[in-house]
């Protein structure tokens, strides 16, 4: 598979650099506005390949995921190379890897292999109270690590504490709702979309102090949710004469291994703050790419961080963690092919009223003009589920207006019901947000039998529907 994903990558690359041969002028964008809905079906592809392969091919999915992701890559851009050239293609392709999934895959990796690096040491029985406190801690902290960062320093130690357990699933998916979406909603550094607002000119603390109740809210319902559910399940176990914890060695006290490591984390932090926080001036432009200075320095540094993490941590502490590169590599293989077939979509969506998702778009305004948030919010949320929800952020954004002091001050409930929609409806599916493929990945690799794509929809159109409703009419209507 990494032998194949190199020639996929070394494509790529030839396909970049031969387009700059027919460079001239301006920067070649794809006609959003002269796209059919035609284009998305690559994007549909590989969606319903992550949705039924696994259920139905196993094996084989297991085995040949790069190729799968790879061809639905190439069933979208060999017809944009023949449509409308090398020139476009190349620079589609170029802005979106440079500018958008290298720096996420080098942000998910240097968060993975971090965390990887720290282990939680102890008896630890997942009864319902540790489970929610767990949850609880992770959906805390997920705002200032990130939603990547809380899910992998987080899921492990929950696994390890329910491995006696029968049913366990619930946990995994109720972990994903909070820990890897929901927790993230207070800070910048929460989740992807709420930094792009940042470097939009966003406050940093405006997420914080206006996403605090609907996120209050949100988890002050999943969680009791969860315990009640946590709690049937388990004195069902219990009643069947099972004894969930028999293997845990009682009396050992909680200790944190390769701590070393949270420094490490803290570095992520900086770096991350440092890209959004300062201008350098200085941009290196990659055929009409400008990728400045503060960004390529960021992720230096965060593959610094994580070679350091590597150098420094004992090979029995990532053991003691189950750690292995599958989640990792799977994550970058198939947001490879994603980030790629997502392009004409976004574009569409960019062309406004003029693209063929035009009747969309006129949705989030009432007839005298004003935003209508309900619609931004379930818009913005439904699109971020199935899309990237960074740059469904971003549309969503640029059609509120685009300026920032405008929407934080006049325009406050628009922006709230932008940021509540992509960061919320990011659990619903697994593609909604990155560390729910992650945490999924590691699950599945620890012998929990996770939901399939439509499974897991169905988990998520149960308890986190009826909540997103509920946010609507306290906040949006």
């Amino acid at each position: 598979m990494l032998k194949f994903s190199r020639y996929v990558f070394l494509f790529l690359i030839a396909l970049c650099f031969s387009g700059t041969a027919f460079a001239a002028g301006d920067a070649p964008h794809l006609p959003g506005s002269e796209l059919s809905l035609i284009w998305i079906i690559p994007f549909a592809g590989i969606l319903l390949s992550i949705a039924l392969f696994p259920l139905f091919a196993h094996d084989f999915w297991e085995a040949h995921l790069g190729k799968i992701s790879a061809f639905w890559a190439c069933t979208l851009l060999i017809p944009m190379i023949v449509q409308y050239g090398f020139a476009i293609t190349s620079y589609e392709v170029l802005h979106t890897y440079l500018l958008e999934y290298i720096p996420f895959i080098i942000l998910l990796l240097s968060l993975f292999t971090i965390t990887g690096g720290i282990a939680l040491k102890g008896s630890l029985a997942g009864t319902p109270l540790l489970n929610t406190i767990m949850l609880l801690v992770g959906t805390v902290i997920a705002s200032w690590m990130g939603t990547t960062g809380a899910a992998m320093l987080m899921i492990r130690p929950l696994l390890r504490a329910n491995k006696g357990r029968q049913n366990k699933v619930h946990i995994v998916v109720f972990f994903i709702f909070l820990v890897a979406n929901i927790g993230g909603s207070l800070t910048p550094l929460g989740d992807p979309p709420l930094f792009l607002g940042f470097l939009k000119g966003v406050d940093f603390f405006w997420t914080t102090t206006h996403m605090i109740i609907p996120m209050l809210l949100v988890a002050g319902i999943l969680l009791p949710v969860f315990y009640i559910i946590d709690l049937v399940l388990y004195k069902r176990e219990l009643a069947a004469g099972r004894d969930p914890f028999a293997d845990i060695e009682r009396g050992i006290p909680l200790e944190l291994e390769g701590k070393q490591n949270l420094l490490l984390l803290l570095g992520v932090i900086g770096a991350v703050l440092m890209s959004g926080s300062w201008d350098s001036g200085i941009t290196l432009t990659l055929y009409y790419v400008d990728i400045p200075l503060q960004a390529l320095l960021r992720d230096v540094l965060l593959l610094a961080l994580a070679g350091m993490s590597l150098k420094i941590t004992a090979q029995s502490t990532r053991k003691l963690n189950e750690f292995d590169w599958f989640p990792i590599e799977e994550v970058a293989l198939l947001f490879a092919g994603i980030f790629i077939t997502i392009i004409p979509a976004i574009r569409i969506l960019s062309a406004g009223t003029d693209g063929a998702m035009g009747g969309i778009v006129t949705l989030v305004s009432h007839a005298d003009g004003t935003p209508n948030n309900i619609m931004y919010f379930w818009l913005t949320g439904l699109l971020s589920g199935f899309l990237d929800n960074a740059p469904t952020y971003l549309v969503f954004f640029n059609t509120a207006g685009g300026d920032a002091e405008t929407l934080m001050h006049q325009d406050t409930i628009t922006l709230l019901a932008i940021s509540a929609g992509s960061v919320f409806m990011g659990a619903l599916t697994y593609v909604g947000n990155a560390p729910n493929f992650m945490v999924r990945a590691i699950a599945n690799s620890s012998g929990v039998k996770m939901p399939s794509f439509f499974g897991y929809i169905g988990w998520s159109c149960i308890f986190l529907l009826p909540c997103f409703l509920l946010v609507t009419w306290i906040f949006f209507s």
